[in-house]
């Protein structure tokens, strides 16, 4: 059960939720997806609007429809529920290992990009391993890194950690994302100073220090105090926020894999800053699983930069 400022959520409200808004129809997702009667889940939606304190979906003449709300909340709901899948994953996969198992780690949102050229890469070569997945921020995966609950992890490069070594991925040139009928949206591209008198979102010291530092550190290179409005732990967060409140926001380019059509992306003026992508692995880790990734790094950076082109 999730609970947050008074607020409990459990987990089966989520999948709930998220079966009834990709179904459209109530009726649907009972039949077919959830196995329930209608009567029940249409309870258990109200149950979660009032934990909530928001309408998240109506009735429409073409069915069930999500309220500005309901999209919002369902991009969160479809990120923990993959979490708490990944880590349940984890868990069996350590409690009970029928094959040798490599756990790696990825800074949220970098699945999409990284983790199908990562399997590809090691289940080419060895078939008959186990691979699990960690999802987090990056200062939780250098711990984890350090403890060895995870033996690599695609992070930033974390300060204090004399553990751990680190391999250079790639530079992310930040983007600026903003809402599609922003009126800087007309640019073809945004200097700092367009970005003076904004609501200015940007990443959370927290979760991702690495980032914010870059992002801070620009700012006062380009002569720009701004004062943010509101702070994010992840992309996905930070679009729903960007794309409600009418602001802008400086995210690495990878975030433009999770533009929808109420959000766009321009380019900087002038040097652009980037923000380190690394492998980040135990010296001590001596796994000849490890080993073998370390060692097709530069082919796994040549697939990713390919189909991200």
């Amino acid at each position: 059960m999730l609970q947050k400022h008074g607020v409990e959520i459990e987990l089966r409200h989520l999948r709930y939720f998220v079966a009834v808004a990709e179904a459209g129809s109530l009726t649907v997702a009972a039949g077919q997806k959830l196995h329930t009667s209608q009567p029940s889940l249409s309870r258990q939606i109200r149950d979660l609007e009032d934990e909530v304190g928001a309408q998240l979906l109506t009735r429409g003449a073409r069915g069930i429809e999500l309220t500005p709300a309901g999209r919002a909340f369902l991009d969160h709901a479809r990120l923990v529920l993959s979490q708490v899948e990944a880590a349940a994953d984890v868990a069996r996969g350590i409690a009970h290992p029928k094959k040798p198992c490599f756990i790696i780690g990825f800074l949220t949102n970098h699945e999409l990009i990284w983790m199908p050229e990562v399997f590809r890469i090691l289940r080419d070569e060895l078939p008959n391993i186990d691979v699990m997945i960690s999802s987090q921020y990056s200062p939780p995966l250098a711990h984890a890194l350090v403890k060895g609950t995870v033996d690599a992890a695609f992070l930033r490069p974390e300060q204090g950690f004399p553990e751990l070594a680190f391999r250079h991925l790639v530079k992310e040139p930040l983007v600026v994302v903003l809402p599609s009928d922003h009126r800087l949206a007309a640019h073809k591209a945004i200097s700092p100073a367009d970005l003076v008198g904004e609501t200015f979102v940007t990443v959370s010291n927290t979760a991702t220090p690495v980032l914010r530092a870059v992002i801070d550190n620009y700012l006062k290179r380009s002569g720009i105090h701004i004062t943010p409005a509101h702070e994010i732990d992840h992309v996905v967060m930070g679009m729903t926020l960007i794309a409600s409140t009418g602001g802008v926001g400086l995210l690495p380019a990878y975030a433009q894999n999770f533009l929808t059509r109420s959000v766009t992306s321009r380019p900087l003026n002038g040097v652009t800053p980037t923000v380190d992508l690394v492998l980040g692995y135990k010296k001590s880790n001596k796994s000849p699983i490890l080993k073998l990734l370390l060692s097709r790094l530069d082919e796994l950076v040549a697939r990713v930069s390919k189909t991200t082109k």
